[in-house]
């Protein structure tokens, strides 16, 4: 086989694991976790069942695959943490706090997957768990922890805290209704008014814990 064959086939493969990856995301939006079935996959993705097993081992795996695709926190990988960090990782935890608010809001798909972690036992949700928390534990020792002292356990409460509030109200905002305290949380105006809320509490952390 020559190159140009093995570099089509290798494309293919790409490309049709990805049409798998699209179909999963579209049904989990549309139907749920109740319509996650081989057929429809197959069905959704336009491509023969059997490459379902092919590239990924089972319908099972495919999803597992495309859970573990979606997190945002265990998608922070070493190249976006800055190489100089002069501030205790002030700047770039505001950051990364930030973007994950709007990533929840304008991701429908993950949405169903957090609601999913809720509610269901499922050994890739509890991986997505594991895996989060060992990006984040990786950031925290190697940022937070030095910077904050005996008090690097209060500073992690306080994320816990802020991040959690970032996932509920998205969610909150998508399932039950848009306003929360008198604030709509799927306004512009009303998000504006929680990432500020956001950045005031990590300031007031870093100027007085």
């Amino acid at each position: 086989m020559d190159n140009s064959s093995t570099k089509g086939s290798r494309g293919n493969k790409v490309q049709s694991r990805q049409k798998f990856m699209d179909a999963v995301e579209e049904i989990l939006i549309t139907k749920g976790v109740a319509g996650l079935k081989v057929n429809d996959i197959a069905k959704v993705a336009g491509l023969d069942k059997k490459l379902i097993y092919k590239y990924f081992g089972g319908a099972d795996q495919l999803i597992d695959a495309y859970i573990l695709s979606k997190d945002f926190w265990s998608n922070v990988k070493g190249e976006k943490v800055p190489p100089s960090i002069g501030d205790g990782g002030h700047k770039f935890v505001e950051q990364m706090l930030l973007s994950q608010f709007d990533y929840v809001f304008r991701d429908s798909a993950f949405q169903k997957v957090l609601l999913w972690r809720l509610t269901e036992k499922r050994d890739v949700l509890q991986k997505l768990t594991d895996a989060q928390e060992a990006n984040g534990e990786v950031l925290l020792q190697d940022i937070t922890d030095p910077h904050f002292g005996d008090q690097w356990a209060r500073f992690r409460a306080i994320m816990a805290i802020l991040i959690s509030g970032a996932y509920y109200l998205n969610l909150y905002g998508a399932v039950n209704g848009s306003t929360f305290c008198g604030i709509n949380v799927n306004e512009e105006s009303g998000r504006a008014e929680i990432k500020e809320a956001f950045s005031f509490l990590l300031k007031s952390t870093y100027s007085q814990l």
